[in-house]
């Protein structure tokens, strides 16, 4: 195991406060920049969730120490900074314009956005050789995936120095070969969620449908297997090939036939209405049953031998 780093977190919102929590549950010396004064009291109510939720699956240091609001010049006693402010273009860059000065010894920077690439918030801040995008998924101190993005300019070693703190912290990371919006685990979603959207607005099958047919049909088996394997295993011994043989044209109708809405207002209309009539339960019995659930998943999930 990698020697345990000394991490700062810009921004103690809810990704901030979710990796500060992801950082120190595993042994990490962690403190937040953040000048909002309500920042504290967010951080120390994740970090007892967190805590408590781990503990219950087995997982974190049981001599983690909490993670700590500070000073920006404590920023230049870390090893890597972790920036989470909000998906604002413009602040991301002032914020570590500002930080620059004390970010000399810093082997590495990420950046938790969602949407801009690491080019664009390197740009007019002078750290794009140690800028990358480091994303995770909500929560951070629970969900096991990063997405690692690196900027042009990125020296190889900064891109190492971010993926042995990752891994450090009980992360699988997923490396992007070139910059996408949205990276990698959102677009995969977002385009699902397209379809679902257009299913829905066009018609074809009722939003309660849709639901379902994730969570009974689809979710169950992605635990184990992905996407391409799913279909792989559809071609017998022949597999991927097999598939495409023999379902491949038929697919290739569908792929054609996929919608395109728009997040227009007749759009947003009909899914506000359609979601508000759903016989779904209330927003917050969802979320509790998401932050009871989930974790057990995790933790009985079963790895992939890649042998």
């Amino acid at each position: 195991m990698a020697p345990l780093a000394r991490i700062a977190v810009l921004g103690g919102g809810l990704i901030g406060t979710g990796w500060a929590a992801a950082f120190a549950s595993t042994g990490h010396d962690v403190v937040v920049l953040d000048p909002d004064p309500a920042a504290a009291d967010r951080l120390d109510d994740c970090w007892q969730q967190a805590r408590s939720v781990l503990a219950q699956v087995g997982r974190g240091s049981p001599n983690a120490t909490p993670p700590r609001m500070g000073r920006a010049e404590e920023a230049a006693q870390a090893d890597f900074l972790q920036e989470a402010l909000p998906e604002d273009l413009a602040l991301k860059q002032r914020a570590l314009r500002d930080l620059a000065p004390h970010l000399a010894e810093v082997r590495a920077i990420a950046s938790s956005s969602s949407t801009f690439t690491a080019d664009q918030i390197a740009e007019a801040t002078g750290l794009g050789n140690r800028l990358l995008i480091g994303h995770p998924c909500n929560p951070p101190w629970l969900m096991p995936i990063v997405e690692i993005s690196p900027g042009s300019a990125c020296n190889p070693q900064a891109i190492e120095a971010a993926r042995g703190i990752y891994e450090n912290a009980g992360k699988t990371v997923l490396t992007l070969r070139k910059p996408m919006k949205g990276h990698l685990v959102n677009r995969l979603q977002i385009a699902l969620w397209r379809e679902a959207l257009h299913l829905v607005v066009s018609g074809a099958a009722s939003l309660e449908d849709t639901e379902r047919a994730v969570t009974e049909a689809l979710a169950p088996r992605w635990c184990d297997i992905g996407p391409h394997s799913v279909f792989a295993l559809s071609g017998g011994r022949q597999g991927m090939a097999g598939f495409l043989d023999a379902l491949g044209p038929a697919f290739q109708q569908i792929f054609d036939d996929l919608g395109q809405p728009q997040l227009d207002a007749p759009t947003r209309a009909a899914l506000l209405g359609a979601y508000e009539t759903a016989d779904l339960p209330p927003l917050t019995s969802l979320a509790r049953l998401r932050d009871s659930n989930l974790p057990q998943r995790l933790a009985a999930k079963t790895p992939v031998s890649r042998k």
